[in-house]
């Protein structure tokens, strides 16, 4: 998991989509703030996210060294320099650089989605894939069962846009195993259920993880924050640049259990089936 040097390279802020990347994400840059700042710190703009946690997928850094548009790169060609684009984000930082990603941890096109070279550790997000299902079909602007197919899907990666190329998500069960098979003192994962019902034990955990110690206050504060009710004002405010052009809200609904009102009898049976292995594994 990790390169020679832990204090330099990137920690990886991985999950399959819709479970609490972005949720993650704003904690960080408020922690950030209120252990630099103090406690009277306001709630930090969520369209300033990556000046404290960067991605990877912009096009331009893919045009680089493809020298043509995102448009006309096949997929073999994309997969081929993501590494060395990875080494280009590492390069532009000293120490430790937190990258947001949902890539599966897996080889594609004969090239792997992530550049261990480069990497100093992880941070794993996991969500309950009935909930998932839920929000990700929001999210694409598809049916249920549509989201719940492509959830199903090994292998799975959404298009390249002219802004980002594809990552490869995988199925859900893939990208939730490719992660979390091997523990590693490097890789932290976390629920995202857990992370709405004690929060602090949660949170916690991730600020050691990075080497962080904030007083209570100060973790109570990031935390408060970083609520879901403050994300949502915050868009509601000022829009979130994030935002798929066809998604009415990003910042939706955020609860756990939706599914138990949401799904149908089939539905959660056709997901059960499909990931009951990861699903048992972490308490599903």
């Amino acid at each position: 998991m990790t390169n020679n040097n832990n204090d330099t390279g990137i920690v990886w802020l991985a999950s399959y989509p819709k479970s609490g990347n972005t949720w993650v994400r704003s904690f960080l840059n408020n922690l950030h703030a209120v252990m630099e700042n103090g406690l009277d710190v306001e709630a930090q703009d969520i369209n300033k996210m990556q000046q404290l946690t960067a991605w990877d997928i912009g096009a331009k850094q893919y045009q680089k060294y493809l020298n043509k548009p995102i448009a006309e790169c096949s997929d073999a060609e994309i997969d081929g320099v993501r590494i060395k684009v990875q080494q280009a984000v590492a390069e532009r930082n000293s120490g430790i650089l937190l990258v947001k990603t949902h890539n599966a941890l897996v080889m594609s096109n004969g090239h792997p989605t992530i550049n261990f070279s480069v990497t100093a550790g992880a941070i794993y997000i996991v969500r309950n894939p009935l909930d998932v299902a839920i929000s990700f079909s929001h999210h694409i602007g598809l049916s249920i069962d549509e989201a719940i197919r492509i959830m199903s899907t090994p292998g799975h990666r959404p298009k390249n846009s002219i802004k980002t190329v594809g990552e490869v998500y995988g199925s859900w069960s893939e990208n939730v195993d490719s992660w979390t098979k091997s523990p590693h003192p490097a890789m932290l994962s976390l629920r995202y259920e857990d992370m709405h019902s004690d929060p602090e034990k949660s949170f916690g955990r991730l600020a050691a993880h990075l080497r962080q110690d904030p007083s209570k206050k100060e973790l109570q504060k990031a935390i408060e924050l970083s609520s879901f009710k403050s994300l949502q004002n915050q868009e509601e405010a000022s829009g979130f640049t994030e935002k798929p052009k066809n998604l009415k809200k990003f910042f939706r609904s955020g609860k756990t259990n939706q599914w138990e009102e949401e799904l149908t009898e089939q539905q959660i049976a056709t997901i059960r089936a499909v990931n009951g292995l990861q699903m048992e594994k972490f308490g599903y």
